[in-house]
This record gives C-alpha cells, structure tokens and sequence, in this order.
C-alpha cells in the first residue's frame, strides 16, 4: 500500500514566482491497486510521482510503502522497491550497451556489485525468454545496442526491465505519449498483462482518456494540486471518454480559458 498524507509542495518558494502545488495533499492506492491518473498540465501528476519516487522533496507531509516510511529516503534507495517507466523511451534503457547488458543491469537492480563479470552467461536463457514474451523478436538481438531498436523496442524493453526485480510499486510516468498509436497499443496490453500476472500496485498517468478508462481498478483525475474525481472500479466502468472531457471543459471554463 502507498500512503501519501499531509503533501506540502511549494516551487520557487520565497521568490515574487512562490507557487504552491500542494496544500495537504492526501492520496491512498492499496495493495495491488491499479491507478490511473489523468489532468491538466501543470495539475501535479508528475509532481506527485517525482514526490513519490523522491526526485523532488516535499516541504512537509509522509510518504508510506506498505507501513515504511520513506519520506526522508533517498531517490536511490527508493528505486530498489519502485520501478518506473518514462515518457520518453530513452530513459529507461542505456542505449550505448547491448541489449543483453542492459538486461543484466536490469538482472542486478538492489543488489550489491562486486568485481566479477557484468553478465552472467547462466542467466542468457533466462533474459531469452523474458523477451520472447514480448514478440518482437529482441530474443535473437542480445548483441545489439539498444540505441538502434526502436522508440516503441525500447519501451518495451525499459518496462519489462523495470520489473524484473522484486519491486513493491510501478510508476508510469505517460509511457506510451511518445508512441505511434498501433505501437502505443502493444505497450499497453503489455503494461496490463505484466501487473496483473505481478499484482503490482501502479500508479500511471496517462494523456490517453480512452487508456484511463479502460486500464486500472481506478480513476483518479487531478487539477491544481487537488483530486477533483476519484471513480473506484464500479463506477469507473460505466464511464466513456465524453464523460471525462466534459469535467475538463467544466473545469477549463471555471479556470477562465
């Protein structure tokens, strides 16, 4: 379970540009609960998942992983038990090494490196077919360097490399804006068949109203700082796309726009 309560977040504090995001920011996700979380730009989505994984501080406010306090942990010791995936598909894969490196690395997150060999040929078989299971042929490319696959290889490459290790909490950070629309697909039905058969609690945030719907036990949309909708899996499901752009237009013309 993630617990998040009492989130002050300011930016540019004590300057004439002060801005406060967050003002006692509570949000709850249980134990492998799937969240979607949708809103504005500049709504705080991407604050809250940078407070989480803890790239960003929080001025004040608890942030619990199932019952551990993590508020004052380090960013890096935080990844050992949260994997995340980036908008932009460079970011979670090192494209100068080979795809057989890379899953290697991925092999030894939160573990302790010594001096021997970076990969273990013992585990080739292993990462073999981890990746026949995405279908896209990378099995028989262990050699090659991840900067020449794809957009859409690499996403799929920096999600199944984000789990896995044992991880508590998968963050989503728009994983699929960066994608064509037919390869933005596969990284989705991918996404949901890796957290159902890991029961990962996930939070993704998503510009695609139509994946939001459609992924997820939850629905959660965000605007300045506050949750203006909160739609558990029931009422979720009588939802459609019209549904949500209409709260944004209301929203938008309450803002003045």
């Amino acid at each position: 379970m993630l617990e998040l309560k009492g989130i002050h977040k300011y930016y540019n504090p004590g300057t004439v540009n002060e801005m406060c995001l967050f003002d006692d920011f509570d949000l709850k996700v249980e134990q492998g609960e799937f969240l979607s979380v949708v809103g504005s730009n500049g709504s705080g989505k991407t604050s809250m998942l940078n407070i989480i994984c803890g790239s960003i501080p929080a001025e004040a406010g608890s942030i619990r992983i199932n019952e551990k306090d993590i508020t004052r942990e380090k960013e890096y010791k935080r990844n050992a038990r949260i994997g995340r995936v980036y908008q932009n598909p460079a970011m979670g894969t090192c494209p100068s090494m080979t795809i057989l490196e890379n899953m290697a690395l991925a092999d030894h997150k939160g573990k302790i490196y010594g001096l021997g060999r970076g990969t273990n040929k013992a585990r080739i078989g292993y990462y073999r077919e981890l990746l026949s299971e995405l279908n896209l042929g990378l099995e028989d490319k262990l050699d090659i360097k991840v900067g020449a696959l794809s957009g859409g290889q690499r996403q799929a490459m920096a999600l199944l490399m984000s789990t896995m290790s044992p991880i508590e909490f998968l963050i989503l950070d728009e994983h699929t804006a960066a994608l064509d629309p037919k390869t933005a697909e596969l990284i989705m039905e991918l996404t949901d068949r890796i957290v159902k058969e890991k029961q990962l609690t996930t939070i993704m945030v998503t510009h695609n109203l139509r994946y939001a719907i459609e992924y997820g036990d939850r629905l959660l949309m965000m605007h300045q700082g506050e949750i203006v909708l909160d739609q558990g899996k029931g009422e979720k499901e009588k939802m459609c796309v019209e549904d949500i752009l209409k709260l944004f237009n209301e929203i938008s013309i309450e803002c003045g726009n």
